[in-house]
């Protein structure tokens, strides 16, 4: 057993640690010429910088949840059936029948809307230390790049309950994006696929949620990731060059990091079993709700952009988007200081504020903001609705 233990390191590449490199267990350079028990013992001497504290632990804290959503989601898939017909069965059926399929599904929505707040919290962090100059630029801009993949992980995914509140939410913000001249058409026939939101719109956005989007994040997470290894953590506002020993990522650095993954997955788990996602009633094409009851922090603030402003609250809100995205552009001064970079801490706050200010307002609105297209169809494999409208809880709220 010595000797076949010696011969497994002394085969086995050390570039094998990147899987746990990746995953956030190792932070340090692997040293690919050793053996791999060698190169693991040089990579977790490795040190920190000074400055890295509790407060760069919202990224860790995204990725977990961002992982979390995977493994639930993969489950979720085993019994979910994406069609018009049995979408909604079917998570009666998780919520029901499968065993503790109701916390593996509500786990799967709380991770999906706290993980917006935090990557909305990571990226106010990195924006007020003015961590998105060079040489950082580009790691911005791919952070900002992530943000979308998020919000369409949570829009694509919305869609997926089928019941009363996701249909004419989806509806809702579809008809409102296609107002926009040129785009707005084009972009809402593709996802649409029908004249309304039907089981088409259902498999397409499975479709990008389980296939598409995922293999994107992984792609810019890895390329996000490596972009951190390269040039660091940025260093404090007022101290361009922080001195000291460092601090050393193991045990220290894992084990806060430990620490916070154990709390951030505590947090989660509480608030599916204390505040589960109600239950309602399945999509009716023909008929709105009296009620819309929203389960994610962005349906507040698409809601309350689209009973403000209309379509055009979604470009306003894009553009405002893209302006952060191109901060390095324009700002490329040494002044890290808010009150010597006017412009962009306008940018920032209104952003960040802006979308606080909508979720705060969306949370307000039960009604629905607009209503079907006045055609004469229904969604392929349901029959005709009753137009009088129906309150969106009336089958009871929480898990059976």
């Amino acid at each position: 057993m010595t000797q076949f233990v010696a011969d497994l390191r002394a085969s086995t590449d050390a570039g094998l640690l990147g899987v746990a490199r990746y995953f956030g267990l190792l932070y340090g350079p692997i040293d690919a010429s050793l053996p791999i028990d060698q190169a693991l013992r040089k990579s977790l001497r490795y040190r920190l910088a000074p400055h890295v504290g509790w407060r760069h632990a919202l990224g860790g804290i995204a990725y977990l949840l961002f992982l979390l959503m995977v493994v639930t989601g993969v489950l979720l898939a085993v019994y979910y059936r994406p069609s018009a017909q049995e979408a909604f069965p079917s998570i009666q059926h998780i919520v029901s029948g499968v065993t503790l399929g109701w916390l593996i599904r509500d786990v799967h929505v709380w991770s999906a809307s706290l993980l917006v707040i935090v990557v909305l919290a990571h990226m106010a962090r990195v924006f007020f230390a003015a961590a998105y100059r060079p040489p950082r630029e580009t790691n911005w801009l791919v952070g900002i790049l992530l943000l979308v993949i998020v919000l369409a992980f949570g829009a694509t995914g919305y869609l997926l309950a089928w019941d009363q509140s996701a249909y004419w939410t989806v509806t809702g913000a579809l008809n409102a994006f296609e107002e926009l001249p040129i785009v707005g058409g084009i972009t809402v026939g593709l996802l649409r696929g029908d004249p309304i939101v039907s089981g088409a719109t259902l498999g397409r956005f499975f479709a990008g949620h389980v296939i598409l989007l995922p293999w994107l994040a992984l792609a810019f997470l890895a390329f996000h990731f490596r972009m951190v290894r390269r040039h660091g953590v940025a260093p404090p506002v007022g101290d361009a060059n922080p001195t000291g020993p460092g601090r050393r990522f193991f045990p220290n650095h894992l084990l806060r990091s430990f620490m916070v993954g154990i709390f951030a997955l505590a947090t989660v788990i509480s608030l599916a079993i204390l505040f589960p996602r109600p239950l309602g009633v399945q999509a009716q094409p023909g008929q709105a709700p009296a009620t819309i009851l929203s389960t994610w922090v962005v349906v507040d603030v698409s809601r309350a952009l689209v009973y403000y402003m209309g379509g055009w609250g979604f470009a306003l809100f894009s553009l405002l988007g893209l302006l952060l995205a191109a901060l390095p552009l324009f700002d490329r001064g040494t002044e890290r200081s808010l009150r010597h970079r006017p412009a962009a801490t306008a940018i920032g706050l209104t952003f960040f504020v802006g979308f606080l200010g909508l979720w705060i307002a969306g949370r307000g609105l039960r009604t629905p903001v607009l209503e079907q297209p006045s055609i004469e169809v229904s969604a392929p494999g349901l029959p005709a609705q009753d137009p009088s409208p129906v309150d969106s809880t009336a089958n009871g709220g929480g898990r059976p």
